[in-house]
């Protein structure tokens, strides 16, 4: 029995590269938020490549963590985000190329936010068991895939869209990224003071 307990707690390396992988994916979130709202809506050039930038960024994010992980071949949801954030940031940038509308592009990173939420969600699934503090994962998956929805159904509408469209979507993102981080630093604060104490 007490085997099985320490089978599934996580090394201290293991729990330590999450917290700065949230981190991490906070800060890039933010900071893409901060750009699109203050400079690149204004700025056609700066905001198509950061549309491409975005789905490129998840897809090397998940490829470092799933390396960090057992690599992909141990954690199918992020191998099948990997492959999909790349197919999005190319036809993102093949997209912008052409010259295609705003709309159009749109309705790519919206069916990319709803997989790649589908695939977080697995993610953290498999990951509660070994880590715990995964709740706000599973939260912003869903609300991606929600939100891949709700930028699709947006993109046909008769307003205008633009990259401050996306802006909420990466902002909700990097909410959540950064209350997983400071939740598992605090459990595994907890854990540390509960073995320090028996």
């Amino acid at each position: 029995m007490v085997t099985q307990t320490v089978e599934h707690q996580p090394a201290p390396s293991a729990s330590g590269w999450l917290k700065r992988y949230y981190f991490t994916r906070f800060a890039f979130s933010a900071a893409w938020v901060l750009i699109a709202i203050s400079v690149a809506k204004s700025n056609p050039s700066l905001a198509a490549v950061m549309l491409v930038a975005y789905p490129a960024w998840d897809a090397i994010a998940n490829f470092i963590d799933a390396q960090r992980s057992g690599g992909l071949r141990r954690n199918k949801s992020q191998l099948l985000n990997f492959i999909f954030s790349i197919l999005t940031a190319i036809a993102v940038a093949v997209a912008v190329a052409l010259g295609s509308s705003l709309n159009s592009v749109l309705v790519v990173i919206g069916i990319w936010a709803g997989f790649s939420g589908i695939f977080q969600l697995a993610t953290a699934v498999g990951r509660w068991k070994s880590f715990g503090a995964q709740w706000a994962m599973i939260l912003s998956g869903a609300q991606s895939a929600l939100a891949g929805v709700f930028m699709i159904f947006m993109a046909y509408g008769p307003d205008p869209v633009g990259i401050a469209n996306i802006a909420p979507y990466a902002a909700f993102g990097a909410f959540y990224f950064a209350v997983s981080a400071i939740w598992l630093t605090i459990s595994d604060a907890r854990k540390g003071g509960l073995r320090t104490a028996s």
